[in-house]
């Protein structure tokens, strides 16, 4: 099962532990703007990474060194649901990211993106919006979006993506300790 507020909460303790130990001083709007920019590099790099896009290819999709694309397309879209989180957070958001089993598990039941291209665009524009806008509905509509492309059209479950993001902290974590 897929445990949004412990998520939340990880992913908000490693903001704060890589900002004080950096010692990164932002004005919020900065730190806003960086999150948004790096939510929106992630979920570049999660279509990248599913080469869906890339109608000319045989065999689509990209592996890191050692894992297989679909274990690599998890790991670049548990970094995408970070940086979801961090937007939230900066933004006093974090009610938009709970959902309830009933709404996850709805999610999970969707329909197939007819068009993944129509819907990456819709995706990226939701998520412009909620900023350029200060559109709340629009961040909730990203963020729906987002977890029905991970649970229906890459077919993750919620489990998957659970470990997938607790193991993604410990690299991160590591990542930090090793003066990353």
């Amino acid at each position: 099962m897929l445990e949004l507020a412990k998520l939340v909460q990880q992913s908000i303790a490693l903001d704060n532990q890589i900002t004080t130990e950096r010692d990164i001083e932002l004005p919020r709007h900065r730190q806003i703007e960086n999150a948004y920019v790096a939510l929106d590099v992630e979920l570049a790099e999660v279509a990248n990474t599913s080469e869906w896009f890339k109608v000319w290819k045989t065999h689509r999709g990209k592996a890191d060194e050692g894992s297989t694309a679909r274990e690599t397309l998890l790991t670049e879209y548990t970094d995408a649901m970070d940086f979801f989180f961090l937007v939230a957070t900066k933004k006093v958001w974090t009610q938009l990211i709970m959902l309830k089993e009933e709404d996850l598990q709805a999610l999970a039941s969707s329909r197939p993106a007819k068009d993944p291209d129509q819907q990456y665009l819709i995706l990226k524009r939701m998520v412009f919006n909620s900023h350029f806008s200060h559109r709340q509905e629009d961040f909730r509509h990203a963020w729906r979006l987002f977890l029905k492309w991970g649970f229906v059209d890459f077919g993750f479950s919620q489990d998957e993506i659970q470990a997938a993001y607790e193991a993604k902290r410990q690299v991160n974590l590591d990542r930090q300790a090793n003066n990353y």
